[in-house]
């Protein structure tokens, strides 16, 4: 028979699993893929072989952003045209994009350190495709879409501009905390030189 005390210490009887795991070797500055690190005579995989997924971010023995930058850009890229290739009216295809692209596109641009000449790149592949859709000519300057005081204001959010706000936010967010040891800390973005 099983007392409540042997329920609770077999239920808190933790099974490490090395193949669920992933370890990182650094030394003098540099990822060391030569050392590997075992537990029962199983090999724990390392990052450059099994990447690491936290709180939305991606790690991995790189340790650098800028091939999230080239992914997203991609990412955007097949999402508009799987929207494109819907047999839906233009109006419904500006909906998907508002609400659920670049919905989308706005974690990683916050998560990673991409450049704002990635996010104006992929502003550039959204008008070409918004254009498409609302039925407008190519040249119809970008003032005319996103702009709220004119007489035609439509509902869009400009991703540069959202890209921006977000940024500013985080570090606005880390300068202002209440927290002294996140205050000291004086965090970079990068951004790019503009």
């Amino acid at each position: 028979m099983l007392t409540r005390l042997d329920f609770v210490m077999s239920w808190c009887r933790m099974e490490f699993k090395p193949k669920n795991s992933s370890s990182l070797s650094i030394r003098r500055g540099k990822v060391d893929e030569a050392t590997t690190f075992t537990i029962e005579e199983q090999q724990i995989p390392t990052a450059s072989q099994v990447p690491v997924k936290s709180l939305g971010r991606w790690y991995d023995s790189s340790m650098k952003d800028t091939r999230r930058g080239a992914e997203t850009l991609e990412l955007a890229s097949e999402s508009l045209l799987a929207i494109n290739k819907c047999e839906i009216q233009g109006k419904f295809k500006i909906w998907c994009l508002q609400f659920m692209l670049i919905r989308k596109l706005l974690w990683p641009l916050s998560v990673y350190d991409i450049y704002s000449t990635t996010v104006e790149a992929i502003e550039a592949k959204i008008n070409k495709y918004t254009r498409k859709w609302l039925g407008v000519p190519p040249g119809l300057s970008d003032v005319a879409m996103y702009c709220r005081k004119a007489k035609l204001k439509l509902p869009m959010k400009y991703i540069l501009e959202e890209y921006k706000c977000g940024k500013a936010r985080l570090l606005t967010m880390l300068e202002e905390s209440d927290d002294p040891v996140v205050k000291t800390v004086q965090p970079s973005l990068k951004t790019g030189r503009k």
